[in-house]
């Protein structure tokens, strides 16, 4: 009865995690690498041929995105999910394979010219259209025996439509255990779905921390937040150009502008559009106007009964067509554009960045968690110009953010969930950047009195024993930045730097310039492009 670590240790995507019980392999998640990637990750260490099950919390990317890569390689078993992960993963890995391919034809063009080997996308179309028959659902609160000695049970995760955190009830030669997956935990009181359920009993659980170091502000009001930022920015006679997640974020997009609309709540532009260019988004957009009265929250089940769709409105165009999408920046009325990726590094979003981030009245909108390393982390930390197919441009539009638009749990929220398991041997922190993941591992441990760990891609652990049977070589791939040297281990390199006074003082001053950049709203743009440009010259000095 084993529990093996792959993704999404230490780092914030590509979550994966592998279960052996009683002759099985069990993947719980698997999900795709995005943004900065730290350290190398463990391959699934058997054969997809060999893979007996795979368990889906829920259908976003980097939880899901690899499952048609195991099934282009020989993957033939069931996939368990909810009935809205299964609905929604059929859209986003349909959108996944199309912009994979899309990028292969395009490096494969500038490639060939250059004699480069060619690029093969990680799936196809047809690796998604063989995958959608494997899936079986249930709902939640409800066991599913999937093998002997081996049942699940999903309860309401409050994070997007359908996911859930799913309960492992094993039993191996006598020896029973219950190890409990969070999934991505939801923010509390969002739109038109449910906050998340309260957890079971567990033995163990496996619990996310993408927001174990914040503390999101007591709930603002977001539709007064939008309506000052469209209202200026229509005012200038620009566009707001917002990345937003296809799945999840855009359709809380359309709720809280539906409301301003149906209040009239912007002056001098009472027609103003509102275009979502996202196939992806539209077909997501359909399903949560489907009667999936299961997932969602009283407020939305009200409007839904009284004949109202929550998530759509009078002068909502869609955009499904490269025609469509050409012709959003050839329309120079302002308006608003929602479009997918989030984090800005791939779909539509990146010509509408081109066609709007250098226009001075134009506001590029933030509302969701962007990585280090991607377009959006960086125009977030002030960059002066991005490259977006091959080109530099300059960022003259307003870059702003909404920090709590968030689905993600807060780091009380968190801890109060794995408060409430009622653990009865552990915890294991995944799913958060690498300083996090330790941090939040260590006050959950004091908060609950329990022992926890931030495990890293290839830790494996025995369950019936309660003890780490393989320790992994941690592999950074950035060794500068997780190591800090060449050569050794991370964990040897952050005790030996951990002890010395000098780095502690070091550690103290970062902690400090973080607070200062996350409260430096009032610094003018010209101060803060001074301060970026003295960090990267200190960084220049010391790598």
């Amino acid at each position: 009865m084993k529990l093996i670590f792959i993704g999404a240790t230490h780092e914030v995507t590509g979550s994966c995690s592998m279960i052996e019980v009683n002759g099985k392999t069990i993947i719980v998640d698997c999900g795709m690498e995005q943004g900065q990637d730290l350290f190398e990750n463990i391959e699934i260490p058997v054969a997809p041929s060999e893979i007996d099950a795979v368990v889906l919390t829920h259908a976003h990317i980097d939880h899901s995105g690899k499952i048609p890569f195991l099934v282009a390689n020989g993957y033939k078993g069931p996939i368990y999910s909810t009935e809205a992960t299964k609905q929604l993963c059929d859209i986003m890995l349909r959108d996944s394979a199309h912009i994979q391919e899309f990028e292969a034809q395009w490096r494969n063009r500038k490639g060939k010219r250059a004699g480069k080997e060619e690029y093969i996308p990680l799936y196809t179309m047809d690796d998604v259209m063989n995958t959608m028959p494997l899936f079986k659902t249930a709902g939640y609160n409800s066991d599913m025996e999937i093998f002997d000695g081996v049942t699940i049970c999903y309860n309401d995760a409050g994070h997007l439509l359908g996911s859930a955190n799913v309960l492992f009830k094993l039993k191996e030669d006598g020896v029973e255990r219950t190890l409990l997956f969070s999934g991505d935990l939801g923010n509390v009181d969002k739109p038109l779905i449910k906050s998340p359920q309260n957890p079971p009993y567990a033995d163990y659980v496996v619990c996310e921390s993408t927001y174990g170091d914040r503390v999101h502000p007591e709930k603002p009001d977001y539709v007064a937040q939008l309506t000052q930022i469209i209202q200026t920015t229509l005012d200038r006679g620009g566009n707001v150009v917002i990345p937003a997640f296809a799945v999840g974020r855009t359709q809380e997009l359309l709720y809280y502008i539906r409301i301003i609309k149906e209040e009239g709540l912007i002056k001098n532009h009472a027609n103003f559009p509102v275009v979502v260019d996202s196939p992806l988004a539209v077909e997501a957009t359909n399903i949560y106007s489907t009667e999936m009265y299961e997932y969602y929250d009283d407020e939305a089940l009200e409007l839904l009964r009284a004949g109202v769709n929550p998530v759509t409105f009078p002068d909502l165009k869609v955009s499904v067509s490269s025609e469509e999408s050409k012709a959003i920046n050839e329309d120079m009325a302002p308006k608003i554009i929602i479009s997918a990726s989030g984090m800005c590094e791939a779909g539509r979003i990146r010509h509408h960045l081109k066609h709007n981030l250098w226009r001075p009245e134009c506001t590029i909108l933030f509302v969701g968690y962007q990585s280090p390393g991607t377009v959006g982390g960086k125009l977030l930390d002030g960059a002066e110009s991005v490259k977006l197919f091959g080109e530099e441009i300059k960022v003259k539009a307003e870059i702003l953010r909404i920090d709590s638009f968030s689905s993600h749990a807060d780091r009380p929220h968190l801890l109060e969930w794995v408060k409430k398991v009622n653990l009865g041997s552990m915890a294991f922190i995944n799913h958060g950047e690498d300083k996090v993941t330790e941090e939040f591992a260590a006050e959950a441990a004091s908060n609950i009195g329990k022992t926890v760990v931030a495990p890293f891609s290839g830790d494996v652990w025995d369950l019936a024993r309660c003890e780490l049977s393989h320790k992994a070589e941690v592999k950074p791939i950035i060794k500068k930045q997780a190591q800090g040297g060449e050569g050794g281990s991370a964990d040897e390199h952050r005790a030996a730097r951990n002890d010395s006074p000098a780095y502690k003082e070091l550690r103290s001053s970062a902690d400090n310039l973080m607070k200062l950049i996350a409260g430096s709203g009032e610094i003018s743009n010209k101060e803060l492009n001074k301060m970026r440009s003295d960090i990267e010259n200190l960084i220049k000095k010391y790598q």
